[in-house]
């Protein structure tokens, strides 16, 4: 039931039509040995969007362009993903930060804000672990720190995972409309399903952080909600207010009624939370 539920949430959200993006300039830049694809589009102050893992920029839906009005966004397509040519490299999550810092210095981004979904909010704690001088702040929606930290159904599902599962959806023949190697897809398929058995325990990388991290997780995602809870409290969150003290510079938010593929397609509500985190606006409580 769970295998069917979730593959049935992928093709929902996958297979979808794509939303437009006006004004985003496309171009590519060569990254570790691959061709990567990127958009720009906006203006005001630099913030790169990190997709999940089977997606693009396309697939990520309207929360690029709502971001452009208010900032100069750079979207990229990782290794193997949209138009993003693949190489003889695994998927890992360190490989994924390691990418975008090479973008940013490529395109001349010396530090930005960088918000990441799913795979792109792992790659994106990874950056700032690995490269923390390249960004400024980081909306983490929908991901994990610590793979104890996963859904028990999703812990039992990815034994089961199979090249074979995802090569004969109705997404994988989407794959071929952008893909540099149209036959590329069952490739980048078993580099993902390895990516899933990686290890994953950051906590220690997390409690350390200076970057200023908004949390944002849907009440029913694939990681569970103590997990969110408990990175929140790894980056000073979890206290009391309105007890003289300044709020901790990360934040937390629950999105009600919201499984995993539907985190990053509720553009206003993602806005009314995201805006503010990067501006450093709070809401004003009785004693401030």
């Amino acid at each position: 039931m769970f295998r069917t539920t979730l593959i049935a949430w992928i093709l929902l959200f996958l297979a979808g039509p794509a939303l437009a993006q006006p004004e985003a300039k496309g171009d590519r830049v060569e990254v570790n040995g691959m061709q990567m694809y990127y958009e720009v589009s906006g203006e005001g102050e630099p913030l790169v969007v990190l997709h999940g893992a089977y997606m693009n920029i396309e697939t990520m839906g309207a929360i690029i362009p709502k971001l452009a009005e208010t900032h100069k966004v750079y979207a990229l397509e990782f290794q193997g993903h949209g138009r993003t040519t693949d190489i003889d490299r695994p998927i890992t999550y360190p490989n994924l930060a390691d990418d975008v810092a090479v973008f940013m210095d490529k395109v001349g981004l010396k530090k930005a804000d960088v918000l990441g979904y799913s795979m792109g909010t792992a790659a994106g704690l990874q950056l700032a672990i690995r490269h923390p001088d390249k960004v400024n702040k980081l909306v983490a929606a929908s991901a994990a720190y610590d793979a104890a930290g996963w859904q028990p159904e999703f812990t039992a599902f990815k034994p089961q995972m199979t090249v074979e599962m995802f090569v004969n959806m109705p997404f994988a023949q989407d794959y071929k409309k952008l893909a540099a190697n149209p036959d590329g897809f069952p490739a980048l398929v078993k580099k993902l399903i390895a990516l899933e058995h990686e290890p994953m325990a950051w906590g220690a990388e997390v409690k350390a952080l200076k970057t200023p991290v908004l949390i944002i997780a849907g009440d029913a995602d694939v990681a569970t909600l103590e997990h969110a809870v408990a990175m929140f409290r790894l980056l000073g969150g979890g206290g009391m207010g309105d007890m003289g003290k300044p709020l901790p510079a990360s934040r937390l938010a629950i999105l009600p009624a919201t499984s995993h593929t539907a985190v990053i397609g509720q553009t206003e509500l993602l806005m009314g939370i995201i805006e503010p985190f990067l501006k450093g606006e709070t809401p004003k409580g009785m004693f401030q």
